[in-house]
């Protein structure tokens, strides 16, 4: 009877001990624009996050405020607005504070070298994005993914097709980025254009979506957006969950992993929580096997 208790305790913890637990985020959203409407969005369409609006349109949240509010935050404009560099500081030194940051379009139309527009900058954030601005930022013409450009990463699980009907791209990956997607579509420079990307500098970890996070703004899912615009999202909250870090259990393409390992922290193999009480239940079964029975 002993001998059958411990094998069935052993099975439950072979089956639970290296299980990564899911990482429920703190997701704030910050914009000048619709940043109530992209995090009731995201909160009714995705699951294990939640997500708190940031009016950044005239004033600038501390760092102290959004460390203590958010494990992870998503800036993006809809519009061009003058605080976006008082923003961009803030947000950059939240990134290096070991704090996912995503960004997602328009977020190119106001950064540095974007010169169709009169972009205001976004600050000490441009030296840890991952993309430049093509020069002409988000186009306004349909976009669609390149399959074939996809890149096995937890970003990307999943997803073979994203659609824009005006509201992406527009973006220049930087030297040492990692692309994890293009549009099927060239930038205005007639180069690849980034759908997905990410870049490691130090401690910072940031992401860039290049489609319009406020899409519901506008139109209707699968009519001027589509694809899998939601479980890319998903993807994108879960990784920064995570901290930007690939559990040792997921794959990855050895590409999509950066230049130098010791910018990426790297997932240890732990007991999660069910297993250390399985393992507790086989430890005290051993110690009553162990007692001296009477004769």
């Amino acid at each position: 009877m002993i001998n059958r208790i411990c094998s069935l305790v052993l099975a439950g913890i072979a089956a639970a001990a290296f299980t990564l637990p899911a990482d429920a985020a703190r997701i704030g959203i910050l914009s000048n624009q619709n940043a109530d409407a992209t995090a009731a969005d995201f909160a009714a369409r995705l699951t294990g996050h939640t997500f708190t609006p940031v009016d950044v349109g005239t004033l600038t949240p501390s760092l102290d405020s959004l460390t203590a509010s958010f494990d992870a935050v998503l800036l993006f404009e809809d519009g061009l607005f003058a605080n976006a560099p008082n923003v961009g500081n803030v947000v950059a030194q939240f990134a290096q504070s070991r704090r996912p940051v995503i960004v997602a379009s328009f977020y190119e139309q106001d950064r540095t070298g974007t010169t169709a527009l009169p972009a205001n900058g976004w600050g000490a954030l441009e030296a840890l994005d991952p993309n430049t601005s093509d020069g002409t930022g988000t186009a306004y013409s349909a976009r669609s993914l390149n399959p074939a450009s996809i890149v096995l990463h937890p970003l990307t699980y999943g997803v073979t097709e994203l659609t824009a009907h005006q509201f992406a791209g527009g973006n220049q990956a930087k030297p040492g980025s990692i692309v994890l997607a293009r549009w099927a579509q060239p930038n205005a420079r007639g180069q690849s254009d980034p759908a997905v990307a990410m870049r490691f500098t130090g401690d910072a970890c940031v992401m860039h979506i290049a489609i319009a996070a406020d899409y519901s703004s506008y139109g209707s899912y699968g009519s001027l957006y589509g694809g899998d615009f939601y479980l890319l999202w998903q993807n994108a909250f879960d990784f920064a969950g995570a901290k930007c870090v690939v559990g040792s259990g997921q794959p990855v393409d050895s590409g999509a992993l950066p230049a130098y390992p010791e910018d990426t922290p790297t997932a240890v193999p732990t007991l999660a929580d069910g297993a250390l009480v399985l393992l507790s239940l086989l430890l005290a079964t051993l110690a009553v096997a162990a007692l001296p029975r009477r004769r």
